[in-house]
């Protein structure tokens, strides 16, 4: 298995066409294409994709595939920047750091923003709770972060990037799996799933909502991240009141739903120090706009592929 067959998995399945992802994507042959996704196939020994009338789906395999595809090149993407850094330690040196799980949608997008400087500097790339980030960006140890707006930070700016709802995420064959969106008292006497302190403001939000709805929960369990969540709800039939961009990472046995009336959400900002005179940072906040624009119009395209999707409905 090759990275050039899992570029080519992920651009068929975010295009849903062989025909689409060969020439506007990959501008390669399509029966070329079809050879390598065969070839890829062949090497994990199951079917990733199947054709349909609407074009091209993913199995139950692919969709399992896909986001471990797509981790492990945003992987390889920061290995190689790490190793460009190392074989050139005289540029200076540029710290991103990502929410975890946030690195998937935003990082290929800031570096494109920032490829009229990649030549002068070496890039770095962190992944952590927002908590560990923005004390980071306080010390000096990283230039920019996608992080939550953390509070008793003076010195840090932020600029707001996207506000999430949040979304009730359940197990497929759970009875409110049924519903088209589910209220907060649908949620009591259930096997509730929530964030711990490692996520502080996410935890508030959570909590001002079950409060402003007249709710009152006790967790079942708590976890630090929403992909141990998702493990978790899949395990005990649980549910969780979780950011949207959880939907990256739900499996064919769980599923999500919104919730009904005004449904509360969950601000990802840029943060930066206010002192720092970084010039790939400057580039970086005078193209914020761009940013968010180039990073909403994929994730919308991702979004078209997703919804023909069964355990994403």
């Amino acid at each position: 298995m090759e990275l050039r067959h899992l570029r080519y998995f992920v651009a068929v399945a975010e295009a849903g066409s062989l025909t689409v992802a060969a020439a506007r994507k990959l501008h390669t042959s399509q029966p070329s294409l079809s050879r390598q996704i065969r070839d890829l196939e062949e090497e994990v020994g199951a079917q990733l994709l199947t054709r349909t009338a609407r074009g091209i789906e993913l199995t139950p395999a692919g969709r399992a595939f896909l986001e471990h595809a797509r981790s492990v090149l945003a992987q390889v993407e920061a290995a190689a920047e790490a190793a460009r850094r190392v074989a050139h330690p005289t540029k200076p040196c540029f710290v991103m750091g990502f929410l975890t799980g946030h690195e998937l949608t935003w990082m290929p997008e800031a570096l494109q923003i920032l490829r009229d400087e990649l030549p002068n500097i070496d890039v770095m790339v962190s992944s952590q709770y927002s908590p560990p980030l923005a004390d980071g960006l306080s010390k000096g140890k990283i230039d920019a972060a996608f992080l939550r707006r953390e509070q008793g930070m003076p010195d840090l700016a932020f600029r707001l990037l996207v506000k999430e709802p949040l979304l009730v995420v359940l197990p497929s064959e759970h009875r409110l799996a049924a519903l088209k969106a589910i209220s907060p008292g649908d949620l009591v006497g259930e096997t509730f799933v929530t964030v711990s302190d490692t996520a502080p403001v996410l935890r508030g939000v959570i909590d001002n909502y079950l409060k402003r709805s007249g709710i009152n929960i006790t967790p079942a369990h708590e976890v630090d991240h929403v992909v141990m969540a998702v493990s978790l709800i899949a395990s005990t039939g649980g549910v969780a009141l979780l950011p949207a961009y959880v939907q990256n990472f739900l499996t064919s046995s769980v599923t999500s739903r919104p919730l009904k009336g005004d449904a509360p959400t969950v601000e990802l900002v840029l943060g930066y120090k206010k002192s720092n005179e970084s010039p790939a940072l400057k580039l970086l906040l005078s193209r914020l706009d761009e940013l968010v624009a180039r990073t909403s119009k994929k994730t919308h395209e991702v979004e078209k592929v997703d919804r023909s999707f069964p355990h994403r409905n």
